[in-house]
Protein backbone atom coordinates (compact mmCIF):
# COMPACT_ATOMS: atom_id res chain seq x y z
CA UNK A 1 0.00 0.00 0.00
CA UNK A 2 1.14 3.54 -1.17
CA UNK A 3 -0.15 6.98 -0.04
CA UNK A 4 -1.49 8.50 -2.99
CA UNK A 5 -0.48 11.60 -1.51
CA UNK A 6 2.95 12.37 -0.15
CA UNK A 7 3.13 15.05 2.16
CA UNK A 8 5.92 18.11 2.47
CA UNK A 9 4.68 20.70 4.54
CA UNK A 10 7.07 23.51 4.47
CA UNK A 11 8.82 23.33 8.33
CA UNK A 12 11.43 25.14 10.04
CA UNK A 13 12.64 24.07 13.60
CA UNK A 14 14.40 26.63 15.68
CA UNK A 15 15.58 26.63 19.32
CA UNK A 16 16.10 30.12 21.10
CA UNK A 17 18.96 30.70 23.06
CA UNK A 18 16.90 30.14 26.42
CA UNK A 19 16.34 26.60 25.27
CA UNK A 20 12.61 27.53 23.89
CA UNK A 21 11.92 25.22 20.65
CA UNK A 22 10.24 27.24 17.76
CA UNK A 23 8.61 25.43 14.94
CA UNK A 24 6.94 27.39 11.88
CA UNK A 25 4.41 25.83 8.78
CA UNK A 26 3.86 28.75 7.01
CA UNK A 27 0.27 28.36 5.48
CA UNK A 28 -0.70 31.26 3.47
CA UNK A 29 -4.13 30.08 2.64
CA UNK A 30 -6.12 31.69 4.88
CA UNK A 31 -5.36 35.20 7.39
CA UNK A 32 -4.92 33.01 10.30
CA UNK A 33 -2.18 31.36 12.62
CA UNK A 34 -2.26 28.36 14.75
CA UNK A 35 0.02 29.09 18.07
CA UNK A 36 0.06 26.11 20.05
CA UNK A 37 2.40 25.28 22.87
CA UNK A 38 3.42 21.88 24.22
CA UNK A 39 4.81 21.93 27.88
CA UNK A 40 6.69 18.78 28.99
CA UNK A 41 4.12 18.26 32.37
CA UNK A 42 1.36 16.21 32.53
CA UNK A 43 0.15 13.73 35.09
CA UNK A 44 2.64 11.20 34.86
CA UNK A 45 5.06 13.86 36.24
CA UNK A 46 3.13 14.16 39.33
CA UNK A 47 4.56 12.76 42.60
CA UNK A 48 2.18 10.49 44.93
CA UNK A 49 0.66 12.43 47.25
CA UNK A 50 0.01 15.37 44.79
CA UNK A 51 -1.50 14.23 41.70
CA UNK A 52 -3.79 16.66 39.71
CA UNK A 53 -1.41 19.49 39.92
CA UNK A 54 -0.91 19.35 36.11
CA UNK A 55 -4.95 19.79 35.36
CA UNK A 56 -4.97 22.05 38.03
CA UNK A 57 -2.52 24.88 36.17
CA UNK A 58 -4.63 24.37 32.81
CA UNK A 59 -6.91 26.17 34.86
CA UNK A 60 -4.58 28.43 36.57
CA UNK A 61 -2.80 29.83 32.99
CA UNK A 62 -6.37 31.79 32.22
CA UNK A 63 -6.40 33.34 35.90
CA UNK A 64 -4.16 36.32 35.04
CA UNK A 65 -0.16 36.75 35.24
CA UNK A 66 2.06 39.23 35.61
CA UNK A 67 0.60 42.04 33.67
CA UNK A 68 -2.59 40.27 32.70
CA UNK A 69 -5.51 40.56 34.74
CA UNK A 70 -7.73 37.62 35.37
CA UNK A 71 -9.95 36.33 32.64
CA UNK A 72 -8.09 39.03 30.46
CA UNK A 73 -6.06 36.43 28.12
CA UNK A 74 -9.72 34.79 27.29
CA UNK A 75 -11.49 38.31 27.28
CA UNK A 76 -8.55 39.92 25.14
CA UNK A 77 -8.44 37.10 22.45
CA UNK A 78 -11.91 35.91 21.58
CA UNK A 79 -12.63 39.96 21.41
CA UNK A 80 -10.87 39.67 18.19
CA UNK A 81 -12.50 36.36 17.05
CA UNK A 82 -9.79 33.91 18.19
CA UNK A 83 -10.31 30.20 19.47
CA UNK A 84 -8.56 29.03 22.68
CA UNK A 85 -8.53 26.15 24.83
CA UNK A 86 -6.18 24.03 26.95
CA UNK A 87 -6.03 20.50 27.80
CA UNK A 88 -3.69 18.01 30.06
CA UNK A 89 -3.10 14.59 29.21
CA UNK A 90 -0.68 11.85 31.06
CA UNK A 91 2.18 13.16 29.22
CA UNK A 92 1.71 16.82 28.46
CA UNK A 93 0.04 19.72 28.87
CA UNK A 94 -1.18 22.31 25.68
CA UNK A 95 -2.33 25.49 25.29
CA UNK A 96 -3.86 26.70 21.70
CA UNK A 97 -5.36 29.81 20.26
CA UNK A 98 -6.59 30.07 16.83
CA UNK A 99 -6.07 33.85 15.71
CA UNK A 100 -6.88 36.41 12.63
CA UNK A 101 -3.04 37.06 11.35
CA UNK A 102 -3.09 40.71 12.65
CA UNK A 103 -3.87 39.17 16.62
CA UNK A 104 -0.61 37.19 16.58
CA UNK A 105 1.58 39.49 18.40
CA UNK A 106 -0.94 39.90 21.10
CA UNK A 107 -1.20 36.30 21.64
CA UNK A 108 2.42 35.67 21.60
CA UNK A 109 2.71 38.40 24.40
CA UNK A 110 0.03 36.99 26.06
CA UNK A 111 1.24 33.44 25.96
CA UNK A 112 4.70 34.96 27.15
CA UNK A 113 3.29 37.07 30.23
CA UNK A 114 1.78 33.49 31.88
CA UNK A 115 3.96 30.98 30.80
CA UNK A 116 7.04 33.36 32.38
CA UNK A 117 5.38 34.85 35.37
CA UNK A 118 2.05 33.16 36.00
CA UNK A 119 3.23 33.15 39.44
CA UNK A 120 2.14 36.48 40.80
CA UNK A 121 -1.13 35.79 40.47
CA UNK A 122 -1.55 32.83 41.88
CA UNK A 123 -2.39 33.25 45.11
CA UNK A 124 -4.36 31.52 48.42
CA UNK A 125 -7.42 33.16 46.93
CA UNK A 126 -6.93 31.85 43.46
CA UNK A 127 -5.93 28.69 44.43
CA UNK A 128 -8.65 27.90 46.17
CA UNK A 129 -10.92 29.15 43.71
CA UNK A 130 -9.50 26.93 40.92
CA UNK A 131 -9.29 23.98 43.46
CA UNK A 132 -13.39 24.37 43.75
CA UNK A 133 -13.61 24.67 39.85
CA UNK A 134 -11.50 21.25 39.54
CA UNK A 135 -13.82 19.55 41.88
CA UNK A 136 -16.70 20.86 40.12
CA UNK A 137 -15.61 19.41 36.78
CA UNK A 138 -14.78 15.98 38.34
CA UNK A 139 -18.42 15.82 39.50
CA UNK A 140 -19.69 16.58 35.51
CA UNK A 141 -16.70 14.64 33.93
CA UNK A 142 -16.51 11.50 35.85
CA UNK A 143 -18.90 11.17 39.38
CA UNK A 144 -22.24 12.54 37.81
CA UNK A 145 -21.43 11.34 34.21
CA UNK A 146 -22.37 7.53 32.87
CA UNK A 147 -19.46 5.25 32.90
CA UNK A 148 -17.89 8.60 33.86
CA UNK A 149 -15.21 6.46 36.33
CA UNK A 150 -14.93 3.78 33.23
CA UNK A 151 -10.68 5.24 32.18
CA UNK A 152 -10.06 5.54 36.46
CA UNK A 153 -10.79 2.18 36.64
CA UNK A 154 -8.95 0.73 33.86
CA UNK A 155 -6.10 2.93 34.46
CA UNK A 156 -6.39 1.26 38.24
CA UNK A 157 -6.62 -1.89 37.21
CA UNK A 158 -3.60 -2.15 34.34
CA UNK A 159 -1.09 -0.05 35.36
CA UNK A 160 0.82 -1.60 38.40
CA UNK A 161 0.62 0.69 41.75
CA UNK A 162 3.01 3.77 41.66
CA UNK A 163 3.30 3.63 37.97
CA UNK A 164 3.03 7.33 36.70
CA UNK A 165 0.13 6.52 34.40
CA UNK A 166 -2.18 4.53 36.93
CA UNK A 167 -3.90 7.74 38.36
CA UNK A 168 -6.03 9.92 35.97
CA UNK A 169 -5.19 13.15 34.59
CA UNK A 170 -7.54 15.08 37.40
CA UNK A 171 -6.10 13.29 40.28
CA UNK A 172 -7.08 13.02 43.44
CA UNK A 173 -9.23 15.86 45.46
CA UNK A 174 -7.80 14.54 48.70
CA UNK A 175 -4.56 15.32 47.27
CA UNK A 176 -5.56 19.00 45.79
CA UNK A 177 -6.63 19.51 49.36
CA UNK A 178 -3.80 18.71 50.61
CA UNK A 179 -1.51 20.98 48.17
CA UNK A 180 -0.28 24.15 49.81
CA UNK A 181 0.40 27.25 48.00
CA UNK A 182 4.30 26.68 48.02
CA UNK A 183 3.61 22.78 46.45
CA UNK A 184 2.00 24.53 43.70
CA UNK A 185 4.40 27.87 43.26
CA UNK A 186 7.28 24.39 43.34
CA UNK A 187 5.15 22.56 40.30
CA UNK A 188 5.27 25.08 38.52
CA UNK A 189 8.59 26.53 38.43
CA UNK A 190 10.02 22.93 38.18
CA UNK A 191 8.00 22.30 34.98
CA UNK A 192 7.02 25.96 33.20
CA UNK A 193 9.98 27.34 31.37
CA UNK A 194 11.09 27.39 27.93
CA UNK A 195 13.13 24.95 27.78
CA UNK A 196 10.64 22.44 28.61
CA UNK A 197 8.22 23.23 26.14
CA UNK A 198 7.59 23.66 22.61
CA UNK A 199 5.96 26.36 20.31
CA UNK A 200 4.42 25.47 17.02
CA UNK A 201 2.63 28.11 14.78
CA UNK A 202 1.04 27.41 11.59
CA UNK A 203 -0.86 29.45 9.42
CA UNK A 204 -0.34 33.03 7.45
CA UNK A 205 3.36 34.22 8.92
CA UNK A 206 6.92 33.70 7.43
CA UNK A 207 9.59 31.24 9.28
CA UNK A 208 11.94 34.55 9.75
CA UNK A 209 8.65 36.76 10.85
CA UNK A 210 7.71 33.99 13.59
CA UNK A 211 10.77 33.19 15.15
CA UNK A 212 11.78 36.89 15.61
CA UNK A 213 8.33 37.35 17.01
CA UNK A 214 8.98 34.17 19.15
CA UNK A 215 12.32 35.40 20.39
CA UNK A 216 10.52 39.03 20.37
CA UNK A 217 8.17 37.75 23.49
CA UNK A 218 9.56 34.58 25.13
CA UNK A 219 13.51 35.02 24.72
CA UNK A 220 14.04 36.48 28.52
CA UNK A 221 12.13 34.39 30.04
CA UNK A 222 14.73 32.42 31.79
CA UNK A 223 15.21 28.48 31.60
CA UNK A 224 14.13 26.32 34.67
CA UNK A 225 16.90 23.62 34.07
CA UNK A 226 14.32 21.26 33.99
CA UNK A 227 15.68 17.58 35.80
CA UNK A 228 13.96 15.10 33.80
CA UNK A 229 13.14 11.54 36.02
CA UNK A 230 14.17 8.17 34.13
CA UNK A 231 12.16 6.72 32.31
CA UNK A 232 9.78 3.61 33.25
CA UNK A 233 10.74 0.63 33.19
CA UNK A 234 8.56 -1.44 29.96
CA UNK A 235 5.46 -3.39 30.62
CA UNK A 236 5.08 -6.08 28.86
CA UNK A 237 1.62 -7.96 27.90
CA UNK A 238 -0.25 -8.88 30.87
CA UNK A 239 -0.14 -12.72 31.05
CA UNK A 240 -3.46 -13.51 32.87
CA UNK A 241 -6.84 -11.04 32.73
CA UNK A 242 -8.09 -8.65 35.38
CA UNK A 243 -10.99 -7.35 36.23
CA UNK A 244 -13.23 -5.02 37.76
CA UNK A 245 -17.19 -4.92 37.88
CA UNK A 246 -18.78 -1.66 38.93
CA UNK A 247 -22.61 -1.49 39.43
CA UNK A 248 -23.95 1.96 38.45
CA UNK A 249 -27.01 3.81 37.06
CA UNK A 250 -25.70 3.34 33.41
CA UNK A 251 -28.21 2.89 29.96
CA UNK A 252 -26.58 -0.47 29.16
CA UNK A 253 -24.05 -2.72 30.52
CA UNK A 254 -20.55 -1.83 28.78
CA UNK A 255 -17.38 -3.37 28.32
CA UNK A 256 -14.15 -1.72 28.59
CA UNK A 257 -10.97 -3.49 27.33
CA UNK A 258 -7.78 -2.40 28.21
CA UNK A 259 -4.54 -3.93 26.71
CA UNK A 260 -1.12 -2.84 27.31
CA UNK A 261 0.70 -1.47 24.30
CA UNK A 262 4.44 -0.51 23.09
CA UNK A 263 5.39 2.63 23.67
CA UNK A 264 4.35 5.65 20.82
CA UNK A 265 6.42 6.27 18.03
CA UNK A 266 7.87 2.90 17.68
CA UNK A 267 7.24 0.57 14.83
CA UNK A 268 5.46 -1.95 17.30
CA UNK A 269 2.83 0.88 18.27
CA UNK A 270 2.32 1.79 14.60
CA UNK A 271 1.63 -1.73 14.25
CA UNK A 272 -0.72 -2.15 17.09
CA UNK A 273 -2.66 0.71 15.76
CA UNK A 274 -3.55 -0.72 12.55
CA UNK A 275 -4.59 -3.77 14.49
CA UNK A 276 -6.72 -1.95 16.54
CA UNK A 277 -8.37 -0.72 13.46
CA UNK A 278 -9.19 -3.88 11.75
CA UNK A 279 -10.68 -4.95 15.10
CA UNK A 280 -12.99 -2.11 15.80
CA UNK A 281 -11.78 0.97 13.87
CA UNK A 282 -14.96 0.60 10.77
CA UNK A 283 -18.22 -0.16 10.32
CA UNK A 284 -16.28 -3.24 8.00
CA UNK A 285 -14.17 -3.95 11.31
CA UNK A 286 -14.39 -7.70 12.81
CA UNK A 287 -15.75 -6.76 15.58
CA UNK A 288 -18.41 -4.65 14.06
CA UNK A 289 -19.71 -6.74 11.66
CA UNK A 290 -20.16 -9.97 13.88
CA UNK A 291 -20.97 -8.42 17.08
CA UNK A 292 -23.13 -5.31 15.92
CA UNK A 293 -24.43 -6.49 12.85
CA UNK A 294 -24.30 -10.15 12.73
CA UNK A 295 -24.90 -11.89 15.94
CA UNK A 296 -26.50 -8.43 17.54
CA UNK A 297 -24.73 -8.77 20.95
CA UNK A 298 -23.64 -5.70 20.79
CA UNK A 299 -24.99 -2.21 20.22
CA UNK A 300 -22.06 -0.20 19.82
CA UNK A 301 -18.48 -1.07 19.10
CA UNK A 302 -15.07 0.97 19.69
CA UNK A 303 -11.54 1.10 19.71
CA UNK A 304 -8.50 3.68 20.22
CA UNK A 305 -4.87 3.10 20.70
CA UNK A 306 -3.46 5.28 23.35
CA UNK A 307 0.47 6.74 22.40
CA UNK A 308 2.35 6.68 25.53
CA UNK A 309 5.72 7.67 26.12
CA UNK A 310 6.82 5.97 29.01
CA UNK A 311 7.73 2.49 28.68
CA UNK A 312 3.62 1.37 27.60
CA UNK A 313 0.84 2.72 25.32
CA UNK A 314 -2.67 1.30 25.85
CA UNK A 315 -5.29 -0.02 23.72
CA UNK A 316 -8.89 -0.02 24.55
CA UNK A 317 -11.77 -1.63 23.14
CA UNK A 318 -15.76 -0.64 23.94
CA UNK A 319 -18.73 -2.24 23.91
CA UNK A 320 -22.38 -1.46 24.61
CA UNK A 321 -23.83 -4.92 24.98
CA UNK A 322 -27.36 -4.96 23.70
CA UNK A 323 -30.69 -6.22 26.00
CA UNK A 324 -30.77 -9.70 24.41
CA UNK A 325 -27.00 -10.48 25.01
CA UNK A 326 -25.28 -10.40 28.00
CA UNK A 327 -21.35 -9.47 29.29
CA UNK A 328 -20.28 -13.27 29.15
CA UNK A 329 -21.97 -14.00 25.54
CA UNK A 330 -20.24 -10.67 24.38
CA UNK A 331 -16.84 -10.91 26.06
CA UNK A 332 -16.57 -14.30 24.77
CA UNK A 333 -17.32 -13.53 20.73
CA UNK A 334 -14.57 -10.83 21.38
CA UNK A 335 -11.64 -12.97 22.84
CA UNK A 336 -12.66 -15.13 19.88
CA UNK A 337 -11.42 -12.51 17.42
CA UNK A 338 -8.55 -11.45 19.59
CA UNK A 339 -7.75 -15.33 19.38
CA UNK A 340 -8.37 -15.25 15.32
CA UNK A 341 -6.97 -12.27 14.79
CA UNK A 342 -3.44 -13.40 16.42
CA UNK A 343 -4.11 -16.89 15.11
CA UNK A 344 -4.56 -15.48 10.88
CA UNK A 345 -3.87 -12.06 10.46
CA UNK A 346 -5.88 -10.08 8.50
CA UNK A 347 -6.63 -10.06 5.01
CA UNK A 348 -5.21 -7.99 2.20
CA UNK A 349 -8.60 -6.46 2.10
CA UNK A 350 -8.54 -5.43 5.62
CA UNK A 351 -5.47 -3.98 5.33
CA UNK A 352 -5.89 -2.07 2.36
CA UNK A 353 -9.10 -1.00 4.19
CA UNK A 354 -8.00 0.19 7.55
CA UNK A 355 -4.62 2.26 5.74
CA UNK A 356 -7.19 4.23 2.86
CA UNK A 357 -9.88 4.81 6.05
CA UNK A 358 -6.68 5.77 8.07
CA UNK A 359 -5.14 8.10 5.30
CA UNK A 360 -8.32 10.09 5.06
CA UNK A 361 -8.75 10.96 8.63
CA UNK A 362 -4.96 11.77 8.65
CA UNK A 363 -5.08 14.12 6.06
CA UNK A 364 -8.73 15.46 6.83
CA UNK A 365 -6.74 16.15 10.45
CA UNK A 366 -3.58 18.11 8.93
CA UNK A 367 -5.86 20.43 6.45
CA UNK A 368 -6.71 21.89 9.66
CA UNK A 369 -4.49 24.49 11.35
CA UNK A 370 -5.15 23.71 14.89
CA UNK A 371 -4.84 20.08 14.12
CA UNK A 372 -1.84 20.39 12.00
CA UNK A 373 0.08 22.50 14.51
CA UNK A 374 -1.22 19.68 17.72
CA UNK A 375 0.24 17.35 15.81
CA UNK A 376 3.32 19.10 15.07
CA UNK A 377 4.26 20.01 18.50
CA UNK A 378 3.03 16.73 19.87
CA UNK A 379 6.23 14.83 17.59
CA UNK A 380 8.53 17.58 18.65
CA UNK A 381 8.11 17.75 22.33
CA UNK A 382 7.99 14.12 23.34
CA UNK A 383 9.90 12.38 20.40
CA UNK A 384 12.04 15.04 18.68
CA UNK A 385 10.76 14.62 15.21
CA UNK A 386 8.83 17.61 13.80
CA UNK A 387 8.77 15.88 10.44
CA UNK A 388 6.38 13.17 11.54
CA UNK A 389 3.50 15.00 9.74
CA UNK A 390 5.05 14.77 6.48
CA UNK A 391 6.48 10.41 7.14
CA UNK A 392 3.85 9.14 9.10
CA UNK A 393 1.48 8.33 6.39
CA UNK A 394 4.81 6.65 4.23
CA UNK A 395 5.54 4.49 7.23
CA UNK A 396 2.31 3.31 8.07
CA UNK A 397 1.86 2.36 4.26
CA UNK A 398 4.33 -0.55 4.95
CA UNK A 399 2.65 -2.21 7.43
CA UNK A 400 2.36 -5.71 6.69
CA UNK A 401 -0.37 -8.08 7.75
CA UNK A 402 2.22 -10.11 9.26
CA UNK A 403 3.46 -7.98 11.28
CA UNK A 404 -0.08 -7.22 12.77
CA UNK A 405 -0.59 -10.94 13.73
CA UNK A 406 2.39 -10.83 15.69
CA UNK A 407 1.68 -7.98 17.09
CA UNK A 408 -1.79 -9.13 18.21
CA UNK A 409 0.10 -12.46 19.43
CA UNK A 410 2.34 -10.66 21.63
CA UNK A 411 -0.19 -7.45 23.01
CA UNK A 412 -4.02 -9.06 22.03
CA UNK A 413 -4.76 -11.88 22.75
CA UNK A 414 -7.28 -12.30 25.47
CA UNK A 415 -5.00 -13.42 28.76
CA UNK A 416 -3.70 -10.03 27.87
CA UNK A 417 -7.09 -8.00 29.03
CA UNK A 418 -8.25 -5.72 31.43
CA UNK A 419 -11.71 -6.00 31.98
CA UNK A 420 -13.54 -3.26 33.62
CA UNK A 421 -17.37 -3.77 33.16
CA UNK A 422 -20.41 -1.38 33.81
CA UNK A 423 -23.64 -3.03 34.66
CA UNK A 424 -27.05 -1.60 34.99
CA UNK A 425 -28.23 -0.93 38.50
CA UNK A 426 -29.07 0.87 41.43
CA UNK A 427 -24.96 2.47 42.79
CA UNK A 428 -24.73 1.37 46.25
Amino acid sequence: MVSLMPLDFELRDHTLDNGLRVVVAPDPSVPIVAVNLWVNVGSRHEQPGRTGLAHLFEHLMFQGSRNVAEGEHMRALMGHGARLNATTWFDRTNYFETVPTGVLDLALWLEADRHGYLLDAVTQTCLDNQRDVVKEEKQQRYDNRPYGHALEDLYALIFPDGHPYQHSTIGSMDDLDAATLDDVHAFYKQHYGPDNTVLTLVGDVGADEAIALADKYFGGLPRVGVQLAPPTAPLPALTEPLRFERVDDVPADRLHLGFRLPPDHTREFLVAEAAMDILAGLATSRLYRRAVRGEQAATHMSRSAMGLVDGVSLGLLVADVADDSSVPQLESLICEELDRLADEGPTEAEMKTAFVDFERGWLQGLAVHEERADTISHYTLLHDDPQFVNTYLDDAATVTADEVRQVADTWLRPQSRAVVVHKKGDAA
